[in-house]
């Protein structure tokens, strides 16, 4: 039997997996990829220092990491199901099944869907599958695209993508409907892309979304947004028009456009074709939980960490005994706090598991977390803060509400 056992080789599970490992305790990764790294594995961006941020060579390093204190990772093994019975987890795998007392959940996040007219033409791809296909496999997603959804992780790839010399014709919104309200309001987009503007090369955008901040500036700045669009990185951002279908006879040929209001209505007749060989569709990130609904986590659902998220603590502690949780699965965040978070867990597990005097470790730990989020070059929800005091705040009730009355 492990002393703990690790579902997702990410940044969040291998840097826990070496600070385990450190601390003396036996660790065991299960990862349905053929590579460690998770989404780690696709990301190339230059920080607002001037620095790079190559996801593939930090991946190296952390999987070094582990490897060096003796962690044990097993690749293209998808987990089938996890039970507990009495202090015992049981980790199911097609291969074999695992025992640990101590199980951390590190699996990361999915991409939410956008549907789009035409998006099951051959050429049509999550802006992530585009992110692995170019900085992983080295291989271009096609000459010429359109990136369908407006927000962080669309802006930074859309960079990623021009800088493997893949031309990226335009990012626009999608089409107003009850899926896609939120990724289609004008506002509501310049909000969340006003928290990337800064990693902009243009002066101008990045000077000019310092102005932008009450709603009154927001209303104004989408009432007057150019109809061409600014340019970031070179590549025009459409907040005034939207991508009402894809079209091709067997392949992606193109897209249509139309012109939106500020309140995401079409404009009829303003409808225009792109011609474009491949497009992605961005439609978010949400935590992947289904292994933790499985276990009987309770869950609450908080917008700003990106849906539901399985109730837990500063130490990635669950209400279930010897289960823990980190990166993504605890709200969407970048790969630097999936590693602070990664050590805190991986602190509390050898704590937990009887190792002394971490304490104090564990609390620089927990306010590492904090200060990495507090220079995240960018965030995907700007009011993670708040999503993350909302957790806290239901911790302390579940706290309080299991608590044992005072002896009389």
């Amino acid at each position: 039997m492990n002393d703990v056992i690790i579902i997702g080789a990410g940044p969040a599970g291998l840097s826990a997996a070496a600070t385990c490992a450190m601390e003396g305790l036996q660790v065991l990764v299960i990862d349905e990829y053929m590579k460690p790294g998770g989404r780690l594995l696709g990301q190339l961006y230059e920080d607002p220092d001037g620095n790079w941020w190559n996801g593939i060579k930090e991946s190296e390093n952390l999987y070094k990491e582990a490897q060096q204190y003796g962690v044990d990772v097993m690749l293209q093994t998808p987990v089938n199901n996890i039970e507990q019975t009495g202090h015992i987890w049981t980790v199911y795998t097609e291969s074999a099944t695992f025992e640990s007392n101590h199980l951390l959940l590190a699996t990361g996040a999915a991409e939410s869907p956008v549907p789009v007219p035409g998006w099951t033409l051959p050429g049509v791809m999550s802006v992530g599958a585009a992110q692995v296909m170019t900085n992983v496999h080295r291989v271009k997603p096609g000459n010429k695209g359109v990136i369908i959804g407006v927000n962080a992780l669309s802006a930074v790839i859309a960079s990623e993508l021009q800088l493997a010399g893949v031309e990226v014709a335009t990012l626009a919104l999608p089409k107003l409907n009850k899926l896609t309200e939120e990724a289609a309001l004008p506002k509501n987009v310049m909000e969340n892309l006003l928290h990337v503007a800064h990693m902009a090369p243009s002066a101008l955008l990045r000077n000019g979304s310092k102005w932008i901040k009450s709603d009154m500036m927001k209303q104004l700045a989408i009432t007057f947004y150019p109809k061409s669009g600014f340019k970031m990185w070179g590549i025009p951002v459409q907040l005034r028009k939207a991508v009402v279908e894809i079209y091709g006879e067997k392949e992606v040929e193109g897209v249509k456009l139309a012109s939106i209001r500020s309140d995401g209505e079409i404009i009829p007749g303003t409808e225009e074709n792109l011609a474009c060989d491949f497009v992605c569709i961005a439609g978010g990130l949400y935590p992947l939980t289904e292994l933790a609904a499985v276990a009987g986590c309770p869950f609450y659902l908080i917008e700003e960490l990106g849906g539901y998220v399985p109730l837990h603590n500063d130490r990635m502690e669950t209400t279930l005994d010897g289960l823990y949780v980190a990166g993504n699965i605890t709200g969407i965040e970048g790969a630097k706090i999936a590693i602070a978070q990664g050590t805190a867990a991986g602190l509390t597990i050898a704590s937990s598991h009887g190792v002394s005097d971490l304490e104090s470790k564990l609390e620089q730990a927990i306010q590492a977390i904090e200060q990495t989020r507090d220079k995240a070059p960018f965030q995907f929800d700007p009011d993670i803060k708040k999503g993350k005091q909302i957790m806290r705040e239901k911790w302390k009730e579940y706290e309080a509400k299991n608590s044992k009355s005072p002896a009389i």
